[in-house]
């Protein structure tokens, strides 16, 4: 999701994210057709903000991945930006429950020359991961991108540590919720997923993990060489 978050005070005001989203993003053609088609949806709150997607890009470009996997891929925007930093023979695995959202993304993936990089898994999450697992994909994925229900991330971070390659990255959307995670008072379960996968990332000594304000708030977890 692309909701803005302000801290200490500091707006990010419009100009300050069309200052930069002017200077550093680099966003294609097709994709920014694809984010403008997306744009009207209801859900279109969803969908990450090209600042964000250039931040993803570069995550992705850092590991030279052969094989990505994205949770949530809603109308494929994020997968754009990720399947652009493929290796010539990689692939990017994109699991949504919606057959819907992927049907529309299929079409921008095609327009924007990804599509052969990209295999779609219809259906929840967490059987789609396990099913990578169970085709022998444990410990060879690259970079996993994780941007769907929040109450499935301690099921996603379990399953994706153990798709995740020794020098791999997982990244958690949304980790801040508009602030709400700050609030003593909001107990819901999607606010309260989203403060315990920040706090597993901090305890566990396997990993190392920060949180990045950009977009609703990113976690980046690095899986060291053992």
């Amino acid at each position: 999701m692309s909701a803005k978050f302000e801290s200490d005070g500091i707006n990010q005001t419009r100009a300050l994210l069309d200052y930069i989203i002017d200077a550093s993003v680099q966003e294609s053609g097709p994709q920014q057709a694809l984010r403008q088609d997306t744009a009207p949806m209801p859900e279109s709150m969803m969908m990450v903000s090209p600042e964000q997607g250039q931040l993803l890009g570069l995550f992705a470009r850092m590991v030279r991945p052969k094989r990505i996997v994205e949770v949530g891929t809603f109308t494929g925007y994020s997968a754009t930006w990720l399947a652009g930093a493929l290796e010539p023979d990689g692939v990017l695995v994109a699991c949504d429950i919606s057959d819907q959202y992927i049907a529309k993304a299929k079409v921008h993936w095609e327009a924007a020359g990804l599509s052969q990089k990209i295999v779609p898994r219809i259906g929840p999450a967490a059987k789609s991961l396990q099913g990578l697992l169970d085709e022998g994909w444990a410990q060879s994925v690259d970079l996993i991108f994780v941007d769907a229900d929040k109450t499935g991330y301690d099921a996603y971070y379990t399953l994706g540590m153990k798709l995740l390659r020794p020098g791999g990255v997982m990244l958690f959307d949304n980790v801040l919720w508009s602030g709400s995670v700050a609030d003593p008072q909001d107990t819901t379960p999607r606010t309260e997923a989203l403060r315990a996968i920040v706090r597993r990332a901090k305890a566990d000594p396997e990993v190392y993990g920060a949180v990045s304000t950009i977009g609703d708030g990113l976690l980046a977890v690095f899986k060291p060489h053992s």
